[in-house]
């Protein structure tokens, strides 16, 4: 088992290894003490590992279940009403910890719902996709999502503990795996250039599913995040670099109905798109550029959005990212290092939009 350390107040573990689900409850109890247990997940993941959490409680403390529908639209303010009220039905105190067991979807909403339920109580999150385990469960950052746009109402709420256990990974679908590796590219390029060689060269081993060079990369992303997470936590600053991909990622998300595109597929499309940006506006070099895209690439096939340029432009004016409906673009100085940039030109912005929508 691997621990990452993130350093806030208070700071919180992230545990990475295989098999850690089943001595999780064991775990969460000794270091909450909670009065009860209320966890959240999702239709499909409740049915593969819901009776394996709650059998790793030693039955003292009532654990309760709560299962939500599958997908990006679950995620949504009338999902958590109903999530709240569930909360509440159930006979949830201040004492009472949300252990979310779930996708990206399943960690925003429930991390979300622990904030705001009788003023913040305790969430432990236990991510069971890649892309929930590198990004969505680590810093603090919960959400849902509007009609305008993706997590344009959210709170910052850290979890006590992250759980990634590798072993659930191998119930994933291939596209989920690929859309979590495209966020452990991103981590590379933005803060870790020898996790980006890594992402480069392994590409084979990663998309085979090999597990101990899974749980490398795990590691080294989720340091990358640990490390911006803690030295700016509700993202004033530095904790920007990580939206790199996300501005016109989450754009496409939202003006497909988050329909079409997973998460990660989306900031793989938007990491292509700001390659494209910063080369045009003199800030990446071509080369830098073109192992961004190559390495994108290599993980795909990245669907195509097919979506028209108008509702990219209305999502992307209403991007929380932005000042006045002004986008911020994370782009690449070099594989390691970033600069964020507010005047991207219109016509740059279009031609990058429309290089990864037809």
């Amino acid at each position: 088992m691997k621990t990452v350390r993130v350093q806030l107040q208070p700071s919180y573990d992230v545990l990475i290894g295989k098999g850690l689900l089943g001595t999780a409850g064991r775990g969460i109890e000794r270091l909450v003490g909670a009065s009860r247990y209320v966890v959240m997940t999702s239709r499909t993941v409740g049915k593969l590992y819901a009776d394996e959490l709650i059998a790793s409680f030693r039955g003292r403390t009532p654990v309760t279940v709560i299962s939500i529908p599958d997908g990006e639209r679950a995620k949504s303010p009338a999902m958590l009403a109903r999530v709240l009220e569930q909360f509440a039905k159930a006979g949830a105190d201040r004492r009472s910890c949300v252990v979310a067991l779930g996708g990206g979807v399943i960690g925003d909403l429930s991390g979300f719902a622990a904030s705001v339920y009788m003023r913040g109580i305790p969430v432990v999150q236990i991510p069971t996709t890649l892309l929930a385990q590198v990004d969505a469960a680590v810093g603090g950052k919960t959400a849902v999502n509007l009609a305008a746009g993706k997590n344009l109402v959210g709170t910052f709420h850290q979890p006590r503990l992250v759980i990634a256990d590798t072993a659930v990974l191998r119930t994933l679908p291939s596209r989920e795996v690929r859309a979590g590796l495209f966020e452990v590219i991103k981590c590379g390029a933005i803060r870790d250039a020898a996790l980006f060689r890594t992402m480069e060269r392994d590409v084979s081993t990663l998309l085979a599913g090999n597990e101990a060079a899974l749980v490398r990369v795990i590691t080294s992303a989720v340091k990358v995040k640990a490390h911006v997470v803690a030295a700016d936590e509700k993202e004033s600053d530095l904790r920007r670099i990580l939206n790199f991909g996300h501005t016109i990622g989450h754009a496409l998300e939202a003006a497909t109905g988050y329909r079409k595109l997973l998460h990660g597929e989306a900031v793989g499309l938007g990491m292509i798109a700001a390659a494209e940006i910063g080369v045009n506006v003199g800030v990446t070099p071509e080369p830098v550029a073109e192992r961004v895209i190559a390495c994108t690439l290599a993980y795909g096939p990245l669907p195509k959005p097919r979506v028209a340029m108008g509702s990219v432009l209305r999502a992307l004016a209403l991007d929380k990212k932005g000042d006045r409906s002004t986008p911020r673009f994370v782009l690449l100085e070099a594989i390691g290092s970033t600069v964020i940039r507010r005047d991207v030109p219109g016509e740059v912005i279009k031609s990058a939009i429309r290089s990864v929508i037809a």
